[in-house]
């Protein structure tokens, strides 16, 4: 990896259908120290044409973090991890689940299926900007992501 890929901005990725969650997420990424650039989709079909090159998103460029909602119309989280992490070109991308889901049975089915992190997505506005925060801190300027 070379110097200038350290510089380069981070591309996030964001699979939300909520659009109140979409304006938070953003919002508190706003004073990032990292240099990023946040695309947003709003349900799984959209997300695996966007990872894929397809259509509209024929050059769309690699992401450096996937933040992943499990509850998604027409092909939900769990089927979008699923196909990411059976993609040998997608998946070494580390994917987020930010959800409001508690279910074990999703916690379970999460790691079964590789995810990177699963995360509960909190109602109270202090905590949810605090874990947008955190995943900022160690997945943008801690951890070391794949290039390709």
């Amino acid at each position: 990896m070379s110097v200038e890929t350290e510089d380069k901005h981070k591309k996030i990725f964001l699979v939300e259908d909520n659009k109140a969650d979409i304006r938070l997420i953003q919002e508190a990424l706003k004073n990032s120290t990292v240099p990023h650039e946040v695309v947003t989709v709003r349900d799984g079909m959209e997300a695996m044409a966007y990872l894929r090159q397809e259509g509209e998103y024929a050059n769309a460029s690699r992401p450096d973090l996937i933040l992943l909602d499990l509850n998604l119309p027409k092909k939900d989280g769990r089927e979008v991890l699923a196909e990411i992490k059976s993609d040998p070109t997608l998946k070494r991308i580390p994917v987020v689940v930010l959800t409001t889901s508690r279910n074990e049975d999703d916690i379970f089915h999460s790691y079964d299926l590789h995810v990177n992190c699963y995360i509960t997505k909190s109602r109270n506005l202090s905590q949810l900007f605090q874990i947008v925060k955190g995943i900022e801190e160690f997945w943008l300027s801690t951890a070391t992501l794949p290039s390709e």
